[in-house]
């Protein structure tokens, strides 16, 4: 069994920093994929930051930004590689919105896979003055 919980989050002024926080833990033989997503009142589901990892190799990680956060969001995974971070900065008013994270684990040398989300609605970021 694998658990998905996310922390951090928060009230914020435009220009301000927050960091997210999702950790993966149970049965993990490494981890796939972790994508941070927004979703912003009233709209879908966007796809922020995201790195798509072989678990099996030591090819480099892939990462990608939405183009609207480049150069003042950075998604990040601790050494053990169970827990992965977004930090962001430069918060603008319209990045409020729930914050989710989707992990992909890789469960073992059979190559089986598990893919789920963080908690509930995700952590909540509200960006106001």
């Amino acid at each position: 069994q694998v658990h998905v919980v996310q922390s951090g989050g928060g009230l914020v002024q435009p220009g301000g920093s927050l960091r997210l926080s999702c950790t993966a833990s149970g049965r993990i033989f490494g981890i796939n994929y972790v994508g941070w997503y927004r979703q912003a009142p009233g709209k879908g589901r966007e796809l922020v930051a995201e790195i798509i990892s072989d678990s099996t190799t030591n090819y480099a990680d892939s990462v990608k930004y939405a183009d609207s956060v480049k150069g003042r969001f950075t998604i990040s995974k601790d050494s053990a590689k169970t827990t992965m971070y977004l930090q962001m900065n430069s918060l603008k008013f319209e990045e409020t919105g729930h914050y989710l994270c989707n992990v992909e684990v890789l469960l073992g040398t059979d190559g089986s896979t598990w893919n789920g989300w963080g908690q509930g609605q995700g952590t909540l970021v509200t960006v106001s003055s």
